[in-house]
């Protein structure tokens, strides 16, 4: 499942935006408000898309996008800002941004540009995924076995794709919830096993284990006959 970041000192067009991007393209969506707290979780976490406000109070949304391509960061950034000038935008695509928005915009024209960022990964994506009877459709949220609609919560969608995007790949508890969880949400480890085991229930057959532990580490997705 995609997971952005929105930095915005704005906490009302914040909550606004995170509001329509959560409820419409089912993104998870995570907020800061400062440049400090953005860089801090920009630096420990990963995100698909960081949407980054330039007029941040003390430390300034370029001072974060410097810092933050200084240490390798990766993540696609769009520059939230109020100057139009070609100037400015020059500053702010030397220091690595990927898109410009000026301010005031349009929630919809943010989330059009979101997607088109998304669009431009750095390997093909494919919206389809299959692995043994299962077949993943990102784009329409539907999950079949043997042809058959599997019915799956958000969350169970979401660890369901990780895994099938990366298989054979060990994800640790805390990579989970790195990955799919809001870092301020209260969310633990045994709760990564209620949803593990949840998954289990919908996806195995009697003779094929997909999800197996990996004792001491984590959790990986095997396809059958490795």
């Amino acid at each position: 499942m995609t997971k952005l970041l929105l930095v915005d000192d704005d906490t009302s067009l914040a909550d606004t935006v995170s509001r329509y991007l959560t409820q419409t393209d089912h993104y998870v969506v995570e907020c800061a408000h400062t440049g400090e707290d953005a860089l801090a979780l920009m630096l420990t976490y990963d995100y698909d898309v960081i949407v980054l406000d330039w007029g941040l109070p003390e430390m300034s949304g370029l001072d974060v996008l410097n810092q933050y391509r200084d240490r390798a960061g990766k993540a696609r950034i769009l520059m939230l800002t109020a100057k139009s000038e070609l100037s400015n935008k020059e500053k702010g695509f030397n220091a690595g941004a990927d898109d410009y928005l000026t301010k005031p915009f349009t929630v919809k024209e943010l989330a059009l540009r979101i997607k088109a960022l998304l669009r431009r990964p750095t390997e093909i994506v494919s919206d389809q995924l299959a692995i043994a009877d299962i077949v993943l459709n990102s784009k329409t949220f539907q999950v079949t076995k043997s042809g058959v609609t599997v019915e799956l919560t958000r969350k169970e969608f979401a660890l369901l794709e990780l895994f099938m995007r990366y298989p054979n790949q060990v994800f640790s508890q805390d990579a989970i919830l790195d990955r799919l969880w809001k870092s301020e949400a209260d969310t633990s480890a045994d709760a990564i096993k209620v949803w593990i085991k949840r998954l289990r229930t919908k996806i195995d057959n009697d003779d094929t284990k997909l999800i197996k532990n990996v004792h001491g580490v984590g959790y990986k997705l095997e396809p059958p006959g490795r």
